[in-house]
C-alpha cells in the first residue's frame, strides 16, 4: 500500500520532470551525491518532531537497528559530519520512505522521490538562502504548473512570537507544529488544539493569533521591527533583520512578486533554525473568489544550522540551508493534465525503423540496423523474418518513430537506402 508501478508513459514523464529539476540544480553549480537507503535507527530518531512515528524501522539483522531513510536532509548532515566536509553545494535525487496514510490521488505515498538542493558552509547571511528561493522560483516557472506562491518565515521570529506571547520554552516545538496546520484548518481549530491538547493558556493563544495571521512583504517586516513587544526579543529581532536582508536580495533577483512573508508558516520538522519556506500552487477555483486557493505544497525547505553538529563527535557545526522539490505532487498534477488533454506521450526515443518491402531481406535489415547502432543512432526493426511493409509503417505511427529506412531489392542493387518521413510520407533515396 502506498507504492506504485510506473508503466512506460509515466516513467517517460517522470524522467522528463526529473531532468528539468536536475538541470536547474546543475545550473546553480551543485554536485551530485548518493547515500544508502538504510541508516542506523539512531541517526534518524528525534530529528523529525511529531513525524518520528512515520519512520520505517527494520528488524535487527545482526546487531544493527536500522531504518529506511525518511528524507535526504538527515543523511546529508550525517555524510558531512562523517567525512568532515565543511562546505559543499550538493543535490540528491532518490527515494525516501514514510509510514504515512497514503493519499495516492494527492501524490502522497509511502515510497516516493525527493529532489534536494543544499548549500553547506559558513557564508554571509541570506545569500545562499536567497539562491534556494530563486531555484524554487525557476523550477516552478519552468514546469509551467500555473500560479504559485512561496511563503517565507523564520523559526527565530516564530520563537520570538511565542516568547512575547507568554509560551514557555518547552512548548515552542509543540506550538510550532500546531501553527503549521493553519494552511489546512481555520484559526479557531488551531486555537482549540493549542489550548486543549498543547496546554497553552487561552490568553497566550489569542496573542499568538494576532501575529500568525499576518502576511505581506517588506512593509510588514518594517512594521514588526517597530513592534514594541517583538523588537525587545533578541531572537525575533535577529530573524526580522535577516528577513529584511533576504527580501532585498529577492528584489534584486526580481522574484518578490511570488514571495509572501507569512507568520503562520512553521514547517513541522525539529531541525530548522532560521529561514523556512514552502511553495504552494494556487488554483483559481472560480471567478468569484478574490483569494486564490492553495492546492498544496510543491516545495519546501529552510535553514538547519545545528543538524550536522548532532552527528559530529566534537559537536562542530556546519551551517546549512536547503530546499526539497515535491516531485510526486508535481508529477500527479502533470499526469492528470496529460490524461485530460488526451495527448500521447512517446515512451521510446527511437529515431528510425529499418524496414523491408519484400520477402527474404532479413539479412539486409540486420546489416543496416547494426551499422546504425554502431553509429550511435537509435534504431529498431520488427522481430519477424518477412513483415508486411504496411505493418512496419503502422508500428512507426503507433510508437511515434519519425523515420523509416527502407531497403528493398532495387535499393540493394543501387546501393542506396530509401528514407521515408512517416508523418508526411515524403521519401528520399540516399
Amino acid at each position: 500500500q502506498g507504492t506504485r508501478d510506473h508503466p512506460p508513459a509515466q516513467a517517460a514523464l517522470r524522467e522528463r520532470l526529473l531532468s528539468a529539476v536536475v538541470s536547474c540544480f546543475k545550473r546553480h553549480g551543485a554536485a551530485a551525491i548518493d547515500t544508502p537507503v538504510l541508516e542506523l535507527r539512531d541517526t534518524l530518531m528525534g530529528k523529525y518532531g511529531e513525524d518520528t512515528k512515520l519512520i520505517y524501522e527494520l528488524q535487527d539483522q545482526g546487531g544493527e537497528l536500522l531504518a529506511l531513510r525518511y528524507d535526504l536532509t538527515v543523511p546529508f548532515a550525517r555524510y558531512l559530519a562523517m567525512n568532515k566536509v565543511t562546505n559543499m553545494k550538493r543535490y540528491h535525487v532518490a527515494k525516501v520512505y514514510r509510514r504515512d496514510n497514503p493519499a495516492m490521488t494527492r501524490g502522497r505515498y509511502r515510497e516516493f522521490y525527493q529532489c534536494d538542493f543544499d548549500i553547506a558552509g559558513q557564508f554571509d547571511p541570506m545569500i545562499p538562502d536567497a539562491e534556494c528561493l530563486k531555484i524554487v522560483h525557476e523550477i516552478l516557472s519552468d514546469l509551467q504548473l500555473g500560479d504559485f506562491l512561496i511563503k517565507v518565515n523564520d523559526r527565530r521570529i516564530l520563537n520570538g512570537v511565542f516568547a512575547v506571547c507568554g509560551v514557555p520554552e518547552n512548548k515552542f516545538i509543540p506550538a510550532c507544529s500546531t501553527v503549521d496546520k493553519l494552511d489546512k484548518v481555520p484559526w479557531d481549530e488551531v486555537r482549540s488544539e493549542m489550548v486543549g491538547e498543547k496546554g497553552l493558556s487561552p490568553e497566550a493563544a489569542d496573542r499568538i493569533g494576532e501575529y500568525v495571521q499576518l502576511h505581506g512583504g517588506l512593509e510588514l517586516i518594517e512594521r514588526l521591527l517597530q513592534d514594541p513587544k517583538l523588537s525587545q526579543n533578541k531572537l525575533a529581532k535577529e530573524g526580522l533583520g535577516d528577513m529584511k536582508l533576504l527580501f532585498e536580495y529577492l528584489t534584486l533577483f526580481g522574484i518578490t512578486g511570488k514571495i509572501s512573508f507569512d507568520l503562520s508558516l512553521a514547517r513541522g520538522l525539529d531541525y530548522y533554525t532560521g529561514v523556512i519556506f514552502e511553495a504552494v500552487l494556487l488554483q483559481q477555483e472560480n471567478e468569484h473568489v478574490e483569494e486564490p486557493v492553495s492546492v498544496g505544497s510543491v516545495a519546501g525547505g529552510g535553514r538547519y544550522d545545528g543538524l550536522v553538529g548532532m552527528f559530529d563527535p566534537k559537536g562542530r557545526k556546519v551551517p546549512c540551508v536547503g530546499v526539497s522539490i515535491g516531485i510526486e505532487r508535481i508529477f500527479s498534477i502533470l499526469e492528470q493534465r496529460l490524461e485530460a488533454s488526451g495527448e500521447k506521450l512517446r515512451t521510446t526515443e527511437t529515431q528510425v525503423l529499418v524496414a523491408t518491402p519484400q520477402k527474404h531481406l532479413l539479412a539486409a535489415r540486420l546489416k543496416l540496423i547494426s551499422e546504425l547502432w554502431d553509429a550511435g543512432i537509435k534504431a529498431e526493426m520488427l522481430y519477424k523474418k518477412d513483415p508486411k511493409l504496411l505493418k512496419q509503417l503502422h508500428y512507426c505511427e503507433d510508437t511515434g518513430i519519425p523515420l523509416a529506412a527502407i531497403v528493398g531489392e532495387q535499393e540493394l542493387a543501387d546501393g542506396v537506402v530509401k528514407l521515408r518521413d512517416v508523418a508526411t510520407r515524403e521519401e528520399v533515396r540516399m
